[in-house]
């Protein structure tokens, strides 16, 4: 299990040339709280930065493109790279892959996004370069995205099924070693959208052992289809996804030893950028992480030492009680006294902080 669980998101989302098309994307990745996007059918041959970052929001901002032929296909890659380091990323005809490793765990993976055809003399080309994609043994591995074809005749609504092909898709799970991760609340992703509507499961997530094994927490759920006859997919951990939580600042951090160094190391880290406003986009974003961590290893010791103090203190006071202390009891007795009143000082000032103007006047009457 890992520490961080990483969320993905998958969504045809059937063309991303609308300025309102992609405002929509943007919040429905933002509502899912999700660490990387596969989107297909962007229908751009050109994707550019700053078209990224509005869809994937200020977390989302590093991405990759497999570019549509004119307006046909397209497919694009949205992670947050302050948790994950992606490399290795190529695309296919019908394919973009990139090798996936967590930062924090250091768990690697390779993940492959599909767009397949709806051309039926193109699925066998499809199905091969999907076994080309396969990667060695120990690898794990999860392939997601809009296939444009079912693998069971019950992920149709009509019984027009080409069986031939479909034992042709299973052969080629089964080559490479892929099984389906269940989805939990539909049984169809794809709509044509009429009055008596066919209704197919074109949209999957197929994960190898290794990979099932490391994320053996994560259950798929389908999102509203919102401006798309594709639903949206989200893979996240059994505990569903959590939104980030915001950087808050402290005031009192200033005071504290080590706050400079931990700005000052922040700062210069590496950045695997070259444009100057990328680069000052990720400057204050790391230093806020680290800042993070800092505190929180410092205030969760903070409190172990508050607690141990008062406990020795109250031992100490029962003491003298029955009889005098020695000069090395009273010092460290008076020592323990100075430390606990600076850290309610220090607690003094981050209520006053996180307190609002109204909360304390309506506290005074």
């Amino acid at each position: 299990m890992l520490a961080q669980p990483i969320n993905f998101l998958s969504w045809n989302v059937r063309g991303l040339n609308c300025p309102d098309r992609r405002s929509t994307v943007n919040a429905t990745i933002a509502s899912s709280s999700c660490h990387v996007v596969c989107l297909q059918e962007t229908k751009l041959d050109n994707i550019d930065q700053f078209t990224a970052a509005f869809l994937g929001g200020h977390r989302l901002c590093s991405f990759a493109q497999r570019p549509a032929n004119g307006t046909r296909g397209g497919i694009l890659l949205l992670w947050d790279d302050l948790l994950l380091e992606m490399s290795n990323i190529t695309f296919t005809t019908y394919c973009l892959s990139a090798m996936v490793r967590v930062r924090d765990s250091g768990v690697r993976f390779k993940i492959t996004t599909v767009y397949g055809p709806t051309d039926p003399s193109l699925k066998d080309a499809f199905f091969a370069e999907l076994i080309s994609q396969k990667p060695p043994v120990g690898v794990a591995w999860i392939a997601s995205g809009d296939f444009n074809q079912i693998y069971r005749a019950r992920d149709k609504n009509k019984r027009n099924v080409n069986t031939s092909r479909i034992n042709r898709f299973r052969a080629t799970l089964t080559s490479c070693e892929l099984k389906e991760i269940h989805l939990q609340n539909r049984r169809f992703t794809w709509s044509n959208e009429r009055a008596n509507p066919t209704l197919s499961k074109l949209d999957s997530f197929f994960c190898n052992a290794d990979w099932d094994t490391t994320f053996n927490d994560h259950v798929l759920h389908a999102l509203s289809s919102s401006l798309s006859d594709h639903c949206p997919l989200l893979l996240a951990d059994d505990k569903g996804p959590r939104r980030p939580k915001t950087f808050k600042f402290e005031n009192f951090w200033t005071s504290m030893p080590g706050f400079s160094e931990v700005v000052q190391k922040a700062w210069v880290e590496p950045v695997e950028h070259t444009e100057p406003h990328i680069i000052l986009f990720h400057k204050p974003k790391k230093t806020a992480m680290r800042l993070s961590q800092w505190s929180r290893g410092l205030f969760s010791k903070a409190k172990v030492h508050l607690h141990a103090a008062l406990l020795v203190i109250l031992r100490l006071d029962i003491a003298q009680e029955r009889r005098l202390l020695s000069p090395e009891e009273l010092d460290l007795r008076a020592r323990l006294k100075r430390r606990v009143i600076s850290l309610a000082v220090l607690e003094k000032a981050r209520k006053k902080q996180c307190a609002r103007i109204a909360n304390i006047k309506e506290g005074d009457a």
